[in-house]
C-alpha cells in the first residue's frame, strides 16, 4: 500500500489506441476538473472547506434551492441546508419521504473509526476503497470521502440511529468485501432504514421549522437551464396530473441510480434515471455509465414472471460459506446430504487471504462461472434471451450457516442476521437455520452517473449531484456499505461546503414562468406526454421495459464483448423505433396514471441502454464490474489497462440524430500507485 504523500503524480495520462466503438461516437475536447484540489491528499479537503466563500445568514434567506430525491443523499442535504437557513424546496415521487430507496440497505455503513484496533485508518479505507474500484475513481474525492467517514457515524448516533452494541456498550462493527479489518457500523440488517429514518427527522425539523417545503407524489420532467444555468426544474404531479414549474438559484439532483434499466435489479420498482436523463439532455456530462455493479448475495430468478428481485446482505458473507457440488450430478441432492469432501468453497480455495469476503464483482463473476460450469443448484428456470429464445438453467449457489450456527450458536445467529433469515423464509419457503440459503447475483447499484466536479456541481453551472446519482467516488466497482457512507457524507457534509461557493454569487437576479426557457422546459414536457398518450399502438411500456432488460443482461451484464455489444446497439435501436410508434398508454393524464409514468421512464432507459453499451464497447478492458471478455488473464481475472483508459468517460448528449461526444477526464494518482488488483 503506497503512502505518497500526494503531491506528485504516479502515472501518466491514459493514451488509448483501440477504437471498438469507432462510429458510434465523436471526440470532443479533454474534460478537466476546473476545482479539483492540489497539495499533500491529507489536507485538500481542510484546506478547500476553508478556503470557498461563506454566505452570510441574511443572505441565506434570500437564496432558494431545489433538491430532487429524499433518499440519504436528498433528504440529508434538505435537512442540513434548511438547518443553514436556505429556503428549500424538496421533491420525491413516493408518498412520503419514508419511502425513498435508501431504506433497503441491509448491511451497514462503513467508517475510519478502527474500534477495533484493527489496523484501520482514514488512509486504509482511501486505499480500499480506490483499490476495490479497480483504480478507477477519482483520488481527492475518494479520501475526502474516508476523511468525513467518522463525522457520520457521530451525527448520526447524535440523531439516535440504534446501531448494534458490543456488550459493554460499544458501537460494533463487522467485515464486508474487499477489506481485512471491520469498520461496518450496523443496525442488524435495516441499517438503510435506520439511517434514513434519522436523515427524514432531522428533514421534518425543517419542515416544521419553515425552511424546507415537502413535494411528496412530483416526479422531476425536465430541468430549466435558463441563460446558461440550472434555475428549476418541471414536475408533473402524480395525483392530479398537473403540470408544475419551480424556480430556484440552484437544483440539487439526489435521484439514486439508473439500475432499473436491467428490468429485474433490486433497486424499488420506481427507481429511474429521468431526472438525471432529462439533465444530460439538456447539457450535462453522463459518466462512465457501463460501470455497473452486481450484488454477489441476492435471492435467485424464480421464473418469467418477475418484475424485481431481493437482496440479501453482504453481511451474511461474514459467517455464511459459500460453495457449489464439486460434481454436476450432485446438484440435485439436498445440500445437507452432500459430504464435505464433495463441496466446492470456491471463493476459499481461489482466494485464500479473503475468502468470501472478496469485493463483489469478483464474487459475482466466480457465481456465474460455477452455474455456467454446470454446478449451479436450485430448480432450474426459465431463461428467456433477448432474441426470444428459452432454456433450462439452474442459477444459484448455496450461502451455508452450518458451521456458524455450529460455533456461535443459533441464537447468536438470530442476533446478528435474524431479520434477513426471516426475510428469506416468507420469500422462499425454506428455512435458512437448516438449510443453506441460495443466492445469485442480481443487479444492485450503479457507479455510473451524472459528471461532477470536486464540489459535486455537473458540466451545467448550477446543477449539482450527489450520492449515487453521481459517479464520483466509486470508481469501476463499489465496495459494500459505502454507498450509505457516500450518500450521507454528501448530505451532511460535503454540498453543504461546496455550494456555498456557488451561492456566494447570490442573491441572483429572479426568473419567473415567462422567461423563454421556462415556457419552453413547461411545453417540451407538455408535448412529450401528449405524444405517449397519442402513438395508440399494441405493447405495454412494461413489455419495452423487459425486452431491454433482457438485451442489456445478456449483452451489458456480467460479461461483455464486441459482438454482443454491437448487437445489443443494434437492438436497443430498432426496440426504440418500435417504442415510439407502438407504444401504448391506457387512461388520460389529468389523474393517477402509472401507465403515463412507466412510458416517460422507459424512454429514458432505452436511450441510456444504448449509451452504457457503446460505452462498455469503447473500453476495451475488464476492471470492476466492467468485464469485457477479451481481456482477461489466463486465470480468468480481470485485466485493466491503464495506458488506454485510466480516464473518466464523460458522455455529452448532441442531439436525437446525434452522435455522443466522448470527453476524457485524465485519472492522476499522486497518493497511490496503480497495480492490477489481487486477492489472493
Amino acid at each position: 500500500m503506497a503512502s505518497a504523500q500526494g503531491t506528485s503524480p504516479l502515472n501518466k495520462p491514459a493514451q488509448q489506441v483501440s477504437d471498438d466503438a469507432r462510429g458510434y461516437y465523436t471526440h470532443g475536447e479533454p474534460l478537466v476538473d476546473p476545482v479539483a484540489p492540489t497539495g499533500p491528499i491529507d489536507q485538500r479537503w481542510t484546506q478547500r472547506v476553508f478556503d470557498n466563500r461563506l454566505v452570510n445568514p441574511a443572505n441565506r434567506r434570500k437564496l432558494d434551492i431545489i433538491i430532487v430525491g429524499t433518499g440519504l443523499a436528498g433528504g440529508a442535504a434538505a435537512a442540513t441546508l434548511g438547518e443553514a437557513g436556505y429556503n428549500v424546496k424538496s421533491f420525491c415521487y413516493q408518498d412520503s419521504p419514508r419511502r425513498a430507496h435508501s431504506i433497503a440497505a441491509q448491511g451497514g455503513i462503513n467508517a475510519a473509526k478502527n474500534y477495533k484496533e484493527d489496523g484501520d485508518s482514514t488512509f486504509r479505507l482511501f486505499y480500499d476503497t480506490v483499490k476495490g474500484g479497480d483504480y478507477r475513481s477519482r483520488e481527492s474525492n475518494v479520501y475526502r470521502l474516508a476523511e468525513v467517514s467518522a463525522n457520520i457515524i457521530d451525527q448520526c448516533v447524535a440523531q439516535g440511529v440504534p446501531f448494534a452494541r458490543e456488550y459493554g456498550g460499544l458501537l460494533d462493527n463487522r467485515s464486508f468485501g474487499g477489506v481485512q479489518v471491520s469498520r461496518t457500523f450496523y443496525a442488524r440488517g435495516q441499517t438503510g432504514q435506520q439511517l434514513l429514518l434519522g436523515a427524514y427527522q432531522a428533514m421534518e425539523r425543517q419542515v416544521a421549522a419553515g425552511t424546507v417545503t415537502q413535494y411528496t407524489r412530483h416526479e422531476m420532467l425536465e430541468v430549466i437551464v435558463a441563460d446558461g444555468k440550472a434555475r428549476g426544474i418541471v414536475a408533473r404531479d402524480l395525483v392530479t396530473g398537473e403540470i408544475e414549474t419551480h424556480l430556484a438559484d440552484v437544483v440539487v439532483l439526489a435521484n439514486g441510480g439508473y439500475g432499473n434499466v436491467f428490468f429485474l435489479s433490486t433497486n424499488a420498482m420506481g427507481s429511474n434515471v429521468t431526472a438525471a436523463w432529462r439533465a444530460h439532455r439538456k447539457g450535462a456530462y453522463m459518466a462512465n455509465p457501463c460501470y455497473t455493479q452486481i450484488h454477489p448475495t441476492c435471492i435467485p430468478v424464480s421464473g418469467a414472471h418477475q418484475s424485481k428481485l431481493t437482496l440479501m446482505s453482504e453481511s451474511l458473507r461474514n459467517d455464511g460459506r459459500i460453495w457449489v457440488p464439486k460434481k454436476a450430478e450432485d446438484c440435485d441432492k439436498d445440500p445437507r446430504d452432500i459430504p464435505e469432501e464433495d463441496r466446492d468453497y470456491y471463493l476459499e480455495r481461489i482466494y485464500p487471504a479473503f475468502g468470501n469476503l472478496v469485493p463483489r464483482d469478483i464474487a459475482s463473476r466466480q457465481a456465474k462461472n460455477m452455474c455456467d460450469e454446470g454446478r449451479g443448484v436450485g430448480p432450474a428456470v426459465t431463461e428467456v434471451g433477448p432474441d426470444g429464445t428459452e432454456q433450462q438453467v439452474r442459477r444459484g449457489v448455496y450461502l451455508d450457516f452450518a458451521d456458524a450456527i455450529s460455533r456461535m450458536g443459533r441464537k447468536a445467529v438470530e442476533t446478528k442476521y435474524g431479520n434477513l433469515f426471516d426475510m428469506y423464509a416468507r420469500i422462499t419457503g425454506e428455512d435458512p437455520y437448516e438449510t443453506p440459503m441460495r443466492i445469485y447475483p442480481a443487479v444492485h447499484y450503479v457507479m455510473g452517473g451524472l459528471w461532477v466536479d470536486y464540489h459535486l456541481q455537473s458540466t451545467i453551472p448550477g446543477l449539482f449531484v450527489t450520492g449515487e446519482a453521481n459517479f464520483s467516488d466509486h470508481g469501476a466497482n463499489r465496495l459494500g456499505a459505502s454507498a450509505l457512507m457516500q450518500g450521507l457524507a454528501d448530505g451532511y457534509f460535503v454540498l453543504p461546503n461546496t455550494i456555498r461557493e456557488y451561492l456566494a454569487d447570490g442573491p441572483f437576479e429572479k426568473i419567473d414562468e415567462s422567461h423563454p426557457a421556462v415556457v419552453e422546459a413547461r411545453t417540451d414536457v407538455e408535448q412529450r406526454i401528449q405524444k405517449f398518450l397519442s402513438i395508440n399502438g399494441t405493447r405495454s411500456a412494461d413489455s419495452f421495459h423487459k425486452q431491454l432488460g433482457n438485451i442489456m443482461w445478456e449483452y451489458c451484464g456480467m460479461e461483455r464483448s464486441e459482438e454482443g455489444l454491437r448487437k445489443a446497439i443494434d437492438m436497443i435501436r430498432d426496440l426504440k423505433k418500435e417504442f415510439w410508434t407502438n407504444l401504448r398508454v391506457l387512461g388520460t393524464n389529468e389523474s393517477i396514471n402509472q401507465s403515463l409514468e412507466r412510458a416517460g421512464r422507459v424512454a429514458d432507459f432505452i436511450e441510456l441502454g444504448e449509451l452504457m453499451c457503446i460505452d462498455a464497447l469503447n473500453r476495451r478492458e475488464s476492471c470492476g464490474g466492467h468485464f469485457r471478455a477479451e481481456s482477461q488473464t489466463e486465470d480468468g481475472e480481470a485485466l485493466r489497462h491503464d495506458d488506454e483508459f485510466a480516464y473518466v468517460a464523460a458522455w455529452e448528449w448532441s442531439g436525437e440524430d446525434g452522435l455522443p461526444v466522448l470527453h476524457k477526464e485524465d485519472l492522476i494518482y499522486t497518493a497511490i500507485e496503480m497495480k492490477q488488483r489481487s486477492y489472493k
